[in-house]
Order: C-alpha cells, then sequence, then structure tokens
C-alpha cells in the first residue's frame, strides 16, 4: 500500500498537496519539485550530515535534546524549513506553479499578496508557531525552534516581524479552511514520512542552550543548500513519486559526488608518545603542561598558554587540540592567526600534523584568507576549481525568491581531490571544512550580526578552537573576540589561546567572557582567578555544575635567558615642529649600523609607518649598497612581498634549513610585519618606540636561532630604541605617528621602562611578564614623577578612546548588551545592516573601519596596457592567459586609507577584465611610463625596490611624501 493511500487524507487535500511546489520546473533541472520532495530532499540530506559530518559532541547534544533520537529529530528540523513555501506568498512567484495550485481550489487575492511582500521563511515560523501549539507543544519547545525555520535564509526576524499575516487582510499567509488544511497536511505528511508519529511526537524534552540554536540553524542552512542543487535533486512532478527512500537514495549520491565529509570523527586518546610522533621531538616543559593541562580539564573549557616566543607554543595548542578533540568528541580544528602572512606557514604546519595523525586528513585543510590565490601550496592541492567558488556554487540568498543561482558542481572523481570538497570553498561556506587555517577575522566575523553568521557558528562550533598571538587583538577588535568567545563557552567548544605577552587584564577578560558564555550569565566574576607566578605558564578554566574551576601551573623555561642590552638612539624631532621627525634621524640610524655592523652582521630595523621605513632604506641602501639592504612592508605588491619574505627567510632563517649560508652583512628594514610569527634571527634589532609587549615581541626576531656564527661586536644581544627622546625631567618627545598608532599613554609608560634600562639590561623571557605587567597594570609609579601630570593626561585621553572605540563595535556584535541571558534566538538580526556585507566590509566592521582598498597595477601607454613586469596585456587588459593572470594577480597591493574614498570612487577594472572570475572585481590603477599616477589630491607610484609611494594631498602641498 502506497504512503498516499495510507495515511487516509481527504483527496482534496492530496490533490492540493500534490500542487505545492517547492522549486520551480527552471530552477528544477526541467521539472516542478513538488514541495514536500524538497521537504524530504533536505531531510535526506540531513541524515547524511548526520551519519558522515557531524562532530560526536553535536549528536550528544541532539540525543540529549530529543530522547535519543538525535539523528531523526535532526532530519526533521532541516527538512521543515521550507513549510513556509504552502503559501500564497510564495506559491504565486512561479505563473506556471501558480496555476497548478489555483486548479487544485487554492485561491488568493493577487493584489493584497503582491503588496504584503510576505516571505515564506517568516512564513514558515509563523506557521510552525501555529502548528506546534495545535499539536500540544510547550511553550518554551516552540519559543526556540520556529526562529531557525523563521531565519534560514541569514537572519533571524523578531516574533514582532511575523505580523505579515495581519497585512493585506491575511492573504499573503493563505486564508481560509482550504489554506489550512493544506499546510497541516504538508507538515503532518512530512512528519511520518520523515519517521515520527505525528507532530506530537517530535517534541523535544531540552530546551538547547542559544549558541547550539545557533550551530543548528547554520545546519539547517547547510542542508538546505546542498539539497536545492538541481543537478542533484532535479524535479519530482508527482506526487506518486514522492517517496522518502528516493529522497535518501538522491542524497546518498549527491553526497558522494560532491565529496563532502567530516574531520578525523570519533577519536582516540593519543597516547603519551604522540607528540614526539607528531613533531619528530620530545616536548619541552611547557609543552608537556599545556599537553598535562588539556588531559586533567573536566570539562571543555579555555586553555590560555603564555610562553616565549619560540618555545613551541603551536605545537603545543596542536597537541592540546588533538587531547581535547578526544575528550569532548569535537570532530576538527580551526587555527586562527593574527595575518594573512602568519597564515601561510601555519598551513603547512597543520597539514604536516594531520598527517602525522591521519594521512587522509592532511588534504581536509582549508586556507582561509583573501590572498589564499597566491600561496603555492593551496593552489597545488586544488584542481583548478578554486578559480571563483561561487561562480560554481549559488547561496540561498535572502533576496532571492526561491532556491538557488545556476550550480555546477564538479564532476565525478573528487575523492582524487586533496583539498577540502569544492563545496565547502564558496562564499560563508569555509569555516565548515573539517578543518580550517585561516586569520582570526574568520572567528571575529562569527561575532557580527551580519547575515548568514549562523553558517560560520556552525563552521566553528564542533572543533577545537586555537588562537594564535591574542594579544595583538586591540580593544575594538577585542569587543569581538570576547563576543566570540562567550558563544563558543556556551556551546563548550574547547578553546585554545596563544601568547607570549600578555597583559594579566586581558587574560581576565578572556575567562570572564567564556565562563560568561557557559554559564549563560551577562557577566561573570573571576576574582578568584589565579595568578601565574612563573613564566611560560598555562591558565585553564571551565565550568562544572555552575562552578568556575581552575587550573594555574606554570614550567621551566626550554632555553636560558637571553640578556638583551638596551640602549637608545634619541631621535631629534624637526625643528618648530611637535612629534615630527627630522631628515637627520636617518643619517643617525645610518652612523649607528656603521658601528655596530664595523665586523659585519646581520640588522633588523623595524619602523612603524611605510614612508618611514621607506626613507631609512633609501639612505642606508645608499651608505651601504644596494646588495646589502632590503625592504619589506605592506605596501608592496603581492609579488614582492612574498618574494622579499621568501628571500629574508631564507637568509636569516634557522642555519642549515636548506644549505643557505647566512649573509656577512644584511641590514633588513620592515614594518610591524616583521613583529610576529617572522621567523628571522638578526644580531642586532633598531626598533622604534612601541607598546611594551610588542617591543619584546620584536626582540623575539633576535638571536633567536642556536648556532649562528656571530661577529663580535654584536655577539651579545641589544636593542636600539629609536622614534622618540628623552628631555631630561620632561616628558619624552615621541614620533606622533607612533602615538596615532599606538597612543601616548602607553607609549609614555614603556618609554619609562625603557630610559630605566639604558645600558642596562632585560632577561628575556623571564622579565617579560613582569614588564608587561607594569606598563599595562594599574601601577602608579611607572614613570617618572616629571611625567605624571603628562601621564594622567594621557591616560585620560586613551581611557575615553578605548571607551569610545568599545562602544562603536556595540552596533555590530552578534548580541547586544544586556541580551546575553536571552533563551532563544528571536531578534538576533534586529538592528543589523541591511543587506549582505561582502568579505572587504566585513573586514572593516571587525578592524574598526579600516575601508583601505586593494588594487591591481598596471602599466599604461598609448597602445594600451602591461604588467608591471612588461607584458602586453591588450588594448583593454584582455589578453589573460593563465600565466598572464598570475603575473597580474601578483600586482595587488593595498592602498593607504587616505586613497580609499578616491580609490572607490575613481577605480574599476578594466573593461577587458570584466568576465574574468578573478578580475571582474578588482580595481585597476593605471600607472602611466614615465608619471605618478593621479588619484584624487595624491600621486601615487611603484618602485619595484621601494613599493608604493605616495606624494602631495591636501596637507602636503610641497608634495612631502606621506
Amino acid at each position: 500500500m502506497r504512503w498516499h493511500d495510507a495515511l487516509g487524507y481527504d483527496p482534496v487535500v492530496m490533490r492540493q498537496l500534490g500542487a505545492l511546489w517547492g522549486k520551480s520546473r527552471q530552477k528544477a533541472g526541467g521539472r516542478t519539485n513538488l514541495l514536500l520532495s524538497h521537504l524530504l530532499d533536505t531531510a535526506a540530506v540531513a541524515e547524511q550530515v548526520w551519519d558522515n559530518y557531524l562532530a560526536p559532541s553535536t549528536k550528544r547534544m541532539l540525543n540529549t535534546i530529543s530522547r535519543d533520537r538525535g539523528r531523526l529529530f535532526f532530519a526533521w528540523l532541516c527538512g521543515v524549513h521550507d513549510c513556509g513555501k504552502a503559501t500564497p506568498a510564495f506559491q504565486r512567484v512561479d505563473s506556471e506553479g501558480a496555476d497548478a495550485v489555483r486548479r487544485a481550489g487554492l485561491s488568493w487575492i493577487e493584489p493584497e499578496v503582491q503588496r504584503a511582500r510576505w516571505r515564506h521563511d517568516k512564513a514558515g515560523g509563523t506557521l510552525l508557531l501555529r502548528l506546534l501549539k495545535e499539536a500540544g507543544w510547550e511553550s518554551e519547545q516552540i519559543a526556540w525552534l520556529w526562529p531557525l525555520v523563521a531565519g534560514h535564509h541569514g537572519t533571524v526576524p523578531s516574533k514582532g516581524a511575523l505580523l505579515g499575516p495581519r497585512t493585506g487582510r491575511g492573504e499573503p499567509q493563505g486564508k481560509g479552511r482550504a489554506w489550512a488544511r493544506v499546510q497541516a497536511a504538508l507538515v503532518e505528511v512530512f512528519t511520518k514520512l520523515v519517521g515520527f508519529s505525528d507532530l506530537a511526537d517530535v517534541q523535544p524534552q531540552r530546551v538547547p542552550s542559544r549558541a547550539v540554536q545557533l550551530q543548528l540553524s547554520g545546519l539547517v542552512v547547510m542542508a538546505d543548500w546542498i539539497a536545492s542543487d538541481e543537478r542533484h535533486f532535479p524535479g519530482v512532478d508527482d506526487l506518486v513519486d514522492v517517496t522518502m527512500q528516493g529522497a535518501q537514495d538522491r542524497a546518498d549520491k549527491a553526497w558522494k559526488r560532491l565529496g563532502l565529509r567530516g574531520g578525523w570523527g570519533r577519536l582516540d586518546d593519543p597516547p603519551l608518545g604522540a607528540f614526539a610522533g607528531r613533531f619528530g621531538q620530545t616536548p619541552r616543559p611547557s609543552q608537556e603542561l599545556v599537553l598535562d593541562m588539556a588531559r586533567r580539564m573536566p570539562e571543555p573549557g579555555l586553555l590560555i598558554v603564555e610562553a616565549p616566543m619560540g618555545e613551541g607554543k603551536t605545537k603545543a595548542a596542536l597537541g592540546a587540540a588533538e587531547v581535547l578533540a578526544a575528550r569532548f568528541g569535537a570532530d576538527g580544528v580551526f587555527v586562527g592567526m593574527p595575518t594573512q602572512a602568519t597564515s601561510d606557514p601555519m598551513f603547512s604546519q597543520v597539514r604536516a600534523w594531520l598527517d602525522k595523525v591521519d594521512p587522509e586528513l592532511a588534504g581536509q585543510v582549508a586556507l582561509l584568507h583573501g590572498k589564499r590565490m597566491f600561496n603555492k601550496e593551496w593552489q597545488s592541492l586544488l584542481d583548478g576549481s578554486d578559480a571563483d567558488p561561487d561562480s560554481f556554487y549559488g547561496g540561498v540568498e535572502e533576496d532571492d525568491v526561491y532556491g538557488l543561482a545556476d550550480s555546477l558542481f564538479g564532476g565525478e572523481g573528487m575523492a582524487e581531490r586533496q583539498a577540502p570538497a569544492e563545496w565547502f570553498l564558496g562564499r560563508k561556506r569555509g569555516l565548515l571544512s573539517p578543518f580550517v587555517v585561516g586569520t582570526i577575522d574568520q572567528l571575529l566575523f562569527a561575532a557580527t550580526r551580519t547575515k548568514h553568521v549562523m553558517l560560520r557558528a556552525a563552521g566553528l562550533m564542533g572543533k577545537v578552537v586555537v588562537l594564535d598571538e591574542v594579544h595583538a587583538a586591540d580593544v575594538y577588535m577585542s569587543q569581538f573576540l570576547l563576543e566570540g568567545l562567550r558563544w563558543l563557552g556556551q556551546a563548550r567548544v574547547p578553546v585554545v589561546l596563544l601568547s607570549a605577552t600578555l597583559p594579566p587584564a586581558q587574560r581576565r577578560a578572556f575567562v570572564a567572557a567564556y565562563l560568561a558564555g557557559a554559564a549563560s550569565a551577562e557577566t561573570f566574576d573571576v576574582a578568584d582567578l589565579p595568578q601565574p607566578q612563573r613564566y611560560p605558564n598555562v591558565t585553564a578554566a571551565c565550568l562544572v555544575d555552575g562552578r568556575a574551576v581552575y587550573d594555574v601551573d606554570d614550567a621551566g623555561q626550554w632555553r636560558p635567558d637571553l640578556d638583551v642590552t638596551v640602549t637608545i638612539l634619541p631621535e631629534i624631532p624637526g625643528a618648530g615642529t611637535v612629534g615630527e621627525e627630522s631628515g637627520q634621524a636617518e643619517n643617525d640610524l645610518a652612523e649607528l649600523l656603521q658601528d655596530r655592523l664595523s665586523q659585519g652582521g646581520c640588522a633588523l630595523v623595524i619602523r612603524n609607518t611605510v614612508p618611514r621605513a621607506q626613507r631609512a632604506y633609501q639612505v642606508l641602501r645608499e651608505r651601504f649598497g644596494d646588495g646589502d639592504v632590503r625592504l619589506l612592508h605592506g605596501r608592496m605588491t603581492a609579488h614582492d612581498r612574498a618574494g622579499g619574505t621568501e628571500e629574508c627567510l631564507r637568509l636569516l632563517g634557522p642555519p642549515g634549513k636548506d644549505g643557505t649560508s647566512r649573509p656577512e652583512r644584511l641590514i633588513l628594514v620592515a614594518t610591524q610585519l616583521a613583529e610576529q610569527s617572522f621567523d628571522v634571527d638578526a644580531d642586532v634589532l633598531i626598533t622604534d618606540l612601541t607598546v611594551i609587549d610588542l617591543l619584546l615581541q620584536r626582540i623575539g626576531r633576535m638571536h633567536r636561532h642556536d648556532g649562528v656564527a656571530r661577529p663580535s661586536r654584536v655577539r651579545r644581544p641589544e636593542v636600539i630604541v629609536t622614534g622618540f627622546s628623552p628631555r631630561g625631567e620632561m616628558a619624552p618627545w615621541i614620533l606622533s605617528a607612533s602615538e596615532t598608532i599606538y597612543r601616548r599613554y602607553l607609549l609614555l609608560r614603556t618609554a619609562a621602562m625603557v630610559c630605566a634600562a639604558d645600558g642596562g639590561r632585560w632577561s628575556v623571557p623571564s622579565d617579560v611578564p613582569r614588564l608587561v605587567e607594569r606598563v599595562y597594570g594599574e601601577a602608579t609609579d611607572v614613570v617618572p614623577p616629571a611625567w605624571s601630570a603628562d601621564e594622567q593626561q594621557a591616560r585620560q585621553e586613551w581611557l575615553t578612546r578605548q571607551e569610545g572605540r568599545a562602544r562603536s563595535a556595540e552596533d555590530f556584535l552578534l548580541t547586544r548588551a544586556g541580551e546575553h541571558t536571552n533563551e532563544t534566538l528571536e531578534g538576533l538580526h534586529r538592528g543589523a545592516a541591511p543587506g549582505s556585507l561582502a568579505e572587504h566590509n566585513l573586514e572593516a566592521v571587525v578592524r574598526d573601519g579600516d575601508r583601505s582598498v586593494e588594487v591591481i597595477l598596471v602599466r599604461e601607454d598609448q597602445r594600451g596596457y602591461h604588467t608591471l613586469a612588461g607584458r602586453w596585456l591588450g588594448v583593454n587588459g584582455e589578453a589573460l592567459s593563465d600565466d598572464v593572470v598570475e603575473e597580474v594577480l601578483g600586482a595587488t597591493v593595498r592602498l593607504p586609507s587616505k586613497l580609499t574614498e578616491s580609490a572607490e570612487r575613481d577605480l574599476a577594472p578594466l573593461d577587458g577584465w570584466r568576465s574574468h572570475p578573478w578580475l571582474k572585481h578588482s580595481r585597476a590603477l593605471k600607472l602611466p611610463a614615465s608619471t605618478p599616477a593621479t588619484l584624487g589630491e595624491y600621486q601615487v607610484s611603484y618602485d619595484e625596490k621601494l613599493g608604493l609611494t605616495v606624494d602631495g594631498g591636501p596637507r602636503y602641498p610641497s608634495r612631502r611624501r606621506t
């Protein structure tokens, strides 16, 4: 007996059910896909997600809330998402489908429906509010579930936004008994075909946390997007052919063809000797401590690792991630790095680690950042399909009335692919990959009130999250980091934070945020959090039965202290200026290096701004010659920066790594990109004054490797601090550009520490905690008494600015202040930015409005365009063979933010780029052959050695370089 007969529905209702369409003929491969068919397809995909993708921890959670029927409930939850399409608001959209629905006896008043603009996701939430109540569901269970359906197109509305049926006299939702009967029948038939006895039988027994609700919301979207591909789920237009078995067959074939999979699944506890097998070394004391503390955590929690530069924190974190995943059921790992440049080597390291865990896993690591196309290892793993993933996969966008944009999934043979399945590589889907390495921005995006944020959340929850260099987040970015930690804490996601120089207040804030999330509280008191006594140290925190459990311990250092001589190179300000440098600074720098490198050696010069680094490079090159001086900064093209970085790492990296001999003399001038995760070893460091934690990070680039032969003049490590000048009893003069970046208050306190040490030594790393605590703590005796008034004024300005920057982040945070105790997702996106923010706009959101623009530099002459290297691009830029495209993309450079407005207004892709998947959205900056380009009020030029230079502007009519 067919289910159509067994269920005993009125034939009229069945005829109407057989007319409701979910995908139009045009969107379903030439045959209309009935709504019931699409619901079953999505439920069947959800079963594949459960069987082949979900983390064990997520399965346990679903079984807990649904009376050990997690798989069945999950399939129902994903499948029911489109029930709101059983309304005139949706059924009217396709004229062919609408005619069939009307012929079946369902009607509506077209003008009323058209005016109401009622959407099917909200309609679904409204429909479930009624049907679940009629089925006898408890109000608290209804309250958390309807937002997942109402928000499955990326934004979760408030209950008040579900008032669409009151407009248009109820016509958009379906007025009259006929509509009510067929809507109830759709949900009931679907429920029974999935495997429940009736709708009442579906009711969960527990309400999941709000974070878990967000994770489930993202998984609903994931299942819907997969089931909406017409190539794998073509139309079924006859109700007789709609069966759960048919949907399961389709879903099974689609899953295999797409090559989708999860991570390591159920992971066994790694044996005690696993670390040596994974990384080729026995664990150092600090690494052993991290592993031990991961093993003894009673519940998933937060692990904060503070250890010196070069101590091996990353390896310890990966080892701990394996332990935590095995203990708490995580299925993968996300590793977040501070920059794109630091993400690339970490990508290689994570792949090598996973290859030792299971060789099949090394090919499941996604690299997530905007420059991954320039990463040779990443490109070598792809099969040519990463050109533009969104040209292959359409997302279910909120403003698409139904279905997906056209999809072109890859063919058979996906199992041979050495990178994550192509489906994961599209916009907003990257974090769903089993293993991910990318910038910390990926996590910060998951803490923003933006469209489809639930997809990002679903990608993080179920993994172990590792974040490196967390001290690098400023007060604005920290608001998103803290918000992210709240959600991860509530979802019981194990998190490992790494830092070499973490201020104590920042450590307390991280713990408080995670535990507040775990406790579903607005705040959490961590006054009893123990302070680490030595360095390196590890702080563990988790919630057990509503009570905070702390474990704080320390370990011996792997290497002995480096006694670093501290020297001041006073910089005299320009005559008649306040806070501006003079031209003498570069000459003084050259004289100092002439002395220190008289016997040879390698020096690292770190400047706080690009123009300052460029000026130093020009003077030093004239003094020492082109062969002995290098320049690295963020305004070089992707090609030049990558090549320069690779050369510097080769010349100044660990000895014997590739047979390259260390140069007899070399001076590397760089900006902050040399500050962290930059594995070079200098004999002497000259650095602009910066805040103490970053100054210590810079010191970490000096005398870093063993076995390096150093000339006697630089055999003892020395840091020479410039960019400021002590002034006796007065507070020091500090470079104004440095104050703009770091603010005067912390620079004054750091300058006091430098002045106190001038001619003496810092023991690194033993002195690191003391120095950081002095500058960032509440001590009132850090600066000399004569500086006090200046310090107090600077402190007030700093506090005011910090508070203002923190407040400015509130408009974009995923949860508004005072709403962290909410029990459901209702109204999650209330007040959110309209539309779907592009990635570059999201970056500006989490990085305090940094709207700097990337452009591609091309040479222009009377005949047309050339690449920077001189290759012909054609009259309109249309000569785009694969090797030429790579060269064009290599000329990408980020403009200073002062050029953003002009670039967005005046620059566009070349005409010949407009149909190219990689170039169609890329702005071209045309550089004339012999003169600078004009952009707004500035003149812009590019030099292979200097990088991008910008002259002119309203403040500098005399063409002073800025």
